[in-house]
């Protein structure tokens, strides 16, 4: 007797931004370490794929808009629920606010911020986050442009992911001239796909997720990219 096979998943474009180690170019082809995970779940789930390294706003863009598209790291917050369909979590980001370490500014909370400016990229969600507090913020096209204004005190914090902030620090040799100050807030992070991705190949991406927690691909993929650093 034939054997029912699922029918064929349509092509998921997913797409992402530059932000060593967990998504960046990797001889040529689009790799680290969350790009990885998503690989390896999507080969699991015989869904066929492409990524594509885009700046983030038009990244989140497009998995906004075009039909399957999904769009990666992206925290899930409450004022995007609704508008795409969540595959993960993925991993969890501590977003951090860094100053000079000359300044010598104490925070306890970000109360302690407010007056004060802060540093973030077009799009991102700690652009939101912050915005949505009342904070004053200035969103730049690329987060690597925020330490040099720090630096030249055209701003007064620096609002990134720790993970991230740190290898932009030691890409631009500037680690201990800009210091974590406060960790304001900890996400956790997914795969954001706009509406038109069929709820099966969500739920088949979602058990394909499951099954590496529990056989342990996550950790592994963990401790592959725990000690890179960005090169020179």
């Amino acid at each position: 007797m034939a054997r029912c096979r699922p029918a064929a998943a349509p092509e998921l474009h997913l797409t992402t931004e530059h932000s060593p180690p967990a998504s960046m170019l990797v001889e040529g082809r689009v790799g680290g370490r969350e790009t990885d995970k998503l690989r390896e779940m999507l080969e699991r789930s015989d869904i066929p794929h492409s990524f594509d390294l885009l700046p983030w706003k038009r990244a989140y863009t497009l998995a906004q808009h075009a039909p399957h598209t999904c769009v990666y790291s992206t925290a899930r917050t409450p004022e995007r629920e609704v508008l795409f369909k969540w595959v993960g979590p993925t991993d969890v980001s501590e977003w951090v606010l860094m100053g000079r370490a000359d300044a010598r500014l104490r925070l306890r909370s970000l109360d302690d911020a407010r007056g004060l400016r802060i540093g973030t990229y077009n799009g991102d969600a700690r652009e939101e986050y912050l915005q949505a507090r009342g904070l004053r913020v200035e969103p730049v096209a690329s987060d690597a442009l925020n330490p040099q204004k720090l630096l030249l005190k055209r701003i007064d914090l620096w609002a990134v992911g720790m993970r991230t902030g740190s290898q932009l620090l030691a890409q631009q040799k500037l680690t201990g001239k800009i210091v974590p100050l406060l960790v304001f807030h900890r996400v956790k992070v997914y795969l954001a796909c706009n509406p038109s991705v069929p709820d099966r190949l969500i739920e088949r991406m979602n058990s394909s997720l499951d099954e590496m927690r529990h056989d342990g691909s996550f950790q592994r993929l963990d401790r592959k990219y725990e000690k890179w650093t960005t090169p020179n």
